[in-house]
């Protein structure tokens, strides 16, 4: 069950074309947002489309591969572990941010 801790699956469409940041230690950072949708029916028999949107970031190799294969409305499987993190803006609020720590991607939809 240990494996099932802090454990995120989504799928969903890119809302930007990934963010790419090349880091001083040789390291590569990926950032990018996730749309995910559901369909109900409300109480008036109309269809509804709820549409979140999830923060995603990811390190290393399996940003590599974002990098190399994903762009805005892509359709995609990501698998990871939620994170949050503060920090102080410029004006001296404090911000807050949840992001999915994506270790983990398959791409879905048609093959172009």
């Amino acid at each position: 069950m240990s494996t099932l801790r802090n454990h995120v699956q989504l799928i969903g469409n890119l809302g930007n074309t990934p963010e790419i940041i090349n880091l001083e230690n040789g390291g590569k950072l990926a950032k990018f947002s996730l749309a995910t949708n559901e369909t109900y029916t409300n109480k008036k028999g109309e269809k509804v489309t709820d549409t979140q949107w999830h923060n995603i970031v990811a390190w290393n190799n399996t940003a590599t591969i974002i990098e190399k294969f994903l762009d805005k409305g892509k359709e995609v499987a990501i698998s990871g572990k939620l994170t949050s993190r503060s920090w102080e803006d410029q004006d001296g609020n404090k911000r807050y941010i949840t992001e999915v720590v994506c270790n983990e991607v398959l791409l879905l939809g048609e093959k172009q």
